[in-house]
């Protein structure tokens, strides 16, 4: 998905649900998303994901929990 504006989608996505993490392309391809909030803005979140941007196909979300880490005060776009 690089290259076709799915960070920038994820960041404003977060940012409307007020949620902290970030958004990373990974060297294979793939994207990766961490995320903390509230359990419903990041089910809100969750589905956004799944439609993406417009334009684009979303193939697949794999969703993972993890403890909170607290770390970041924003959600950021890293490279």
């Amino acid at each position: 998905m690089q290259g076709v504006g799915f960070r920038f989608f994820a960041r404003e996505a977060a940012a409307r649900e007020g949620l902290r993490g970030f958004v990373r392309n990974l060297d294979d391809g793939r994207v990766e998303v961490e995320a903390e909030g509230d359990q419903a803005a990041l089910e809100r979140f969750e589905r956004a994901l799944h439609q993406g941007p417009p334009g684009v196909e979303v193939v697949d979300v794999t969703v993972s929990e993890l403890p909170p880490v607290g770390q970041t005060p924003l959600f950021q776009i890293r490279v």
